[in-house]
């Protein structure tokens, strides 16, 4: 404020007290505080009508205290959320209700606020039932009928608290996740990367990534368009990329690329799930290397055994013309012509595997059930 002193808040946490006796603790506190002074008549009310209707108004809870902890008001909020009414809340010290606070505790409060106009204070509530609930309590001091008193707005902050544990396990998940996970802005620049990301583009670490452009971290550019277009228009892309890990390195990655959206539902980046498949490509590799060789030994051995029927006939004509010589013409003219015919049935395969494109078996020896095995099939050169 002009002129005045700059509004300060002093953080206060407050672990709870979880041992046994606890509930004991407590119920000392409320028979001590049913003896103090300020309890004597509970059925007061602080302040004039404007006073009232402003503190029965206000939506945390509010506690109005002593110097001393003892409970002066309370409003509807404040018996709501410690389960209490507020005549038995005016017969107890605040104390009783914030678990794991004491007399330090207040004197703590009153010499801060001697220098600070707030102190805010991280703990935890008991309700009537002796149950705890996280809260955010505000305090400051304030004057009410000439006394001094202190003033404790109680916020339940359980769904808070459970939201930021959620996002605290997911965020701890995706940190540690073995997959490559990554946020970009409208623009596709890197504003998230976790461990396994940066490990895939060769950095030790993940903030090093930040405002790196998506474009800059793949060898394919124009895919990158594609993918930041997709996501544009409200579907999911997936596909296979080289993501740069070095000057020279390339790492072949399965890509998946969605939305990433704000409470509104409104467009605000990309998330990007990144996942090395150096390891799958080899063996695709070493599978395709492998049905190669496996394709060329077949053909090989089904060649040979296409060839090897003319070629016996041919060879054993050939024999029988040397045995039979001249004594026989017409033997003779028939083992040339068995022999023309074979070498005719060798010119006609070497054709036909000289114009192969395509492999394919027909089946050769057929079982008793009916079955052809892989080992009963031959190049078909029909």
């Amino acid at each position: 404020m002009p002129g005045g002193k700059l509004s300060k808040t002093m953080r206060i946490d407050i672990p709870p007290d979880m041992r046994d006796v606890w509930m004991e603790n407590e119920r000392r506190k409320a028979r001590a505080g049913k003896s103090a002074p300020a309890s004597n008549n509970v059925d007061a009310r602080l302040g004039g009508e404007d006073f009232q209707r402003l503190l029965q108004n206000i939506y945390d809870a509010a506690l109005i205290t002593d110097t001393a902890g003892q409970v002066l008001d309370a409003n509807p909020r404040a018996e709501e959320f410690l389960e209490r009414s507020r005549v038995a809340l005016c017969r107890v010290n605040i104390t009783s209700l914030i678990s794991g606070s004491d007399e330090k505790t207040l004197r703590e409060l009153n010499d801060g606020l001697h220098d600070e106009r707030f102190i805010l204070i991280q703990a935890y509530c008991a309700r009537a039932n002796g149950k705890l609930f996280p809260a955010e309590i505000a305090v400051n001091r304030m004057q009410v009928q000439n006394r001094q008193c202190l003033c404790f707005f109680i916020r339940d902050v359980t769904v808070r608290r459970q939201d930021e544990e959620k996002l605290r396990a997911e965020h701890n998940a995706i940190q540690n996740a073995g997959t490559g996970i990554a946020i970009a802005d409208l623009e596709g620049r890197i504003t998230f990367a976790n461990a396994a990301a940066a490990r895939i583009w060769g950095s030790t670490n993940h903030e090093s990534l930040k405002g790196h452009p998506l474009a800059d971290l793949f060898t394919e550019t124009p895919r990158i368009g594609e993918m930041l277009q997709t996501v544009r228009a409200g579907r999911m892309w997936e596909g296979e990329l080289h993501a740069r890990c070095g000057e020279n390195a390339e790492v072949w990655v399965q890509v998946s690329a969605a939305a990433n959206r704000d409470m509104d539902e409104e467009l605000v980046g990309f998330v990007l799930s990144v996942m090395d498949i150096r390891d799958h490509k080899r063996a695709e590799d070493s599978e395709r290397t492998a049905e190669r060789q496996r394709v060329m030994v077949e053909s090989l051995g089904a060649a040979c055994h296409h060839l090897g029927q003319p070629a016996t006939v041919l060879m054993m004509s050939l024999d029988a013309m040397r045995r039979i010589e001249d004594k026989d013409p017409n033997l003779t003219r028939e083992l040339v012509d068995a022999g023309l015919e074979a070498a005719e049935s060798l010119r006609h395969m070497l054709h036909e595997l000289n114009d192969m494109t395509e492999y394919r078996t027909v089946p050769y020896i057929i079982d008793r059930a009916g079955s052809v095995g892989d080992d009963q099939r031959i190049l078909d050169l029909k």
